[in-house]
């Protein structure tokens, strides 16, 4: 019997031990389509404080738990000026986002996962059919704040332990992380130019004009 899918819009800045969980448990039932947030200027992918992790690092840590099992989609994607999306539900750019992540999914029937209420309100409004489930404990800005204070404190690689964050995510990806530790040192002693509007965080390059 083919399965319906599972939506699931997310950060995944990185993969924590709970995203690993929700796609897992989503995985048993349905096919999962993973639509990773990016924010474009000028065809390039912006990275933050907040958002570190380009989206084919995102995607190589799901990959490296999942294979090709999950769809990993890039529709999920702001292009500057990122004001033209907003305010949400009013602006037709919001719109035609929406209609190119429904646009990836084969499947007739699908659902739209979150653990947020707020959210859940957003995406019954735009049709995405929520189903609102229990938030898990991790997030991925408490792993970012241990990232980053491990490579503030310029410490590399534990060859006889682990460092706190290594806990909270996937052997595989921590594999991953360390291939990126440059990255993770590089926002560890930046600024987070972000901006948070109508409850969401937009980089500050790119917000106003390309």
């Amino acid at each position: 019997m083919p399965k319906n899918a599972a939506i699931y819009l997310a950060h995944l800045n990185p993969v924590t031990n709970s995203h690993s969980k929700i796609i897992s448990r989503l995985s048993k039932d349905y096919q999962v389509y993973l639509f990773p947030v990016r924010f474009v200027n000028r065809r390039r992918e912006l990275n933050t404080r907040s958002f570190p992790f380009s989206f084919e690092t995102r995607k190589s840590m799901v990959e490296e738990l999942f294979g090709d099992s999950v769809k990993i989609i890039s529709a999920y994607t702001f292009h500057a000026p990122y004001l033209r999306y907003l305010p949400p539900l009013i602006s037709p750019y919001s719109w035609a986002m929406r209609k190119e992540i429904l646009d990836s999914v084969v499947e007739n029937e699908f659902f739209s996962y979150t653990g947020d209420r707020a959210e859940s309100w957003m995406l019954k409004i735009y049709g995405l059919k929520p189903m609102l489930s229990k938030r898990l404990e991790i997030s991925g800005t408490f792993v970012r704040d241990l990232l980053y204070r491990d490579a503030g404190n310029h410490l590399e690689r534990k060859s006889d332990g682990e460092w706190p964050w290594h806990n909270h995510v996937p052997p595989q990806v921590v594999e991953i992380i360390y291939k990126n530790w440059t990255t993770v040192q590089q926002f560890a002693d930046s600024d987070d130019k972000t901006v948070r509007l109508f409850g969401m965080k937009f980089p500050q390059e790119g917000l106003l004009s390309p």
